[in-house]
């Protein structure tokens, strides 16, 4: 079974400007998802790594850090409205090419998100791979919201309502909801070779974390990170 690892970043970040490589308690970000990537690689035989970016300086950064790549992100798949889906297409087939080889399982670990643990990686592999019709599984988390109790939306007569309507009176017996953490994604070939265009299709499985994770977009979401890793709250090791 080939694996290939990508790790994906822009230059042009707006939320964070530079946030790939902004230090992280005492460390570029990208250097997280890194030592991730060689750890599974380490674990695992036919695995090969990818950085996809646009940026030089995320470039060199991660060839300081033992990542070095020939791949350079074209410009029209290097701006804020460009699907990940279609750059990870691009990634996949520019490594085929080079590597003369046909990958099995795309992980694509993303940098700005990276509370995972390496057990989270094979488990999530491993449930993947015990079904044979799943085309793909992804991380998530336990919510603090659920559409069917408390998330609301605007309604059509100018007052608001809920999302997903219902009659549950309490969280606890709201049906059960997860969110999206963005920290890794597992892609079977045949999910790329259908087509598909969202990491959410109908054979999509899903890995629950059982510890806290959650995605770098605002200043402040790099301030509370860093404290937790500074103040070892998280109580694993990344």
């Amino acid at each position: 079974m080939n694996i290939l690892v990508t790790l994906c970043g822009r230059g042009g970040s707006k939320g964070i400007p530079g946030k790939n490589i902004k230090e992280l308690n005492g460390i570029p970000l990208l250097a997280y998802s890194i030592k991730h990537a060689k750890d599974f690689a380490n674990a695992h035989p036919n695995v090969d790594i990818l950085l996809s970016t646009d940026d030089k300086a995320i470039k060199d950064v991660a060839f300081s850090l033992g990542l070095e790549t020939e791949y350079v992100r074209p410009d029209y798949l290097a701006n804020d409205t460009v699907g990940k889906i279609d750059v990870l297409k691009d990634a996949i087939k520019f490594q085929e090419n080079k590597n003369q080889k046909k990958y099995d399982i795309l992980l694509d670990l993303d940098i700005t998100s990276p509370l995972r643990t390496q057990n989270d990686l094979e488990e999530g592999l491993k449930k993947l791979l015990a079904d044979e019709r799943a085309i793909n599984l992804f991380s998530v988390s336990k919510p603090h919201k659920n559409p069917y109790f408390n998330v609301v939306e605007d309604a059509d007569n100018g007052y608001c309502k809920l999302v997903c309507p219902s009659d549950t009176r309490s969280r606890q017996t709201a049906p059960q909801v997860f969110d999206m953490n963005a920290s890794f994604y597992f892609y079977r070939r045949i999910f790329f070779e259908n087509g598909c265009k969202s990491a959410i299709t109908e054979r999509s499985l899903y890995y629950v974390m059982d510890h806290i994770c959650f995605d770098l977009d605002e200043p402040l979401d790099f301030d509370m990170m860093e404290y937790l890793l500074a103040n070892n709250k998280l109580g694993m090791t990344l």
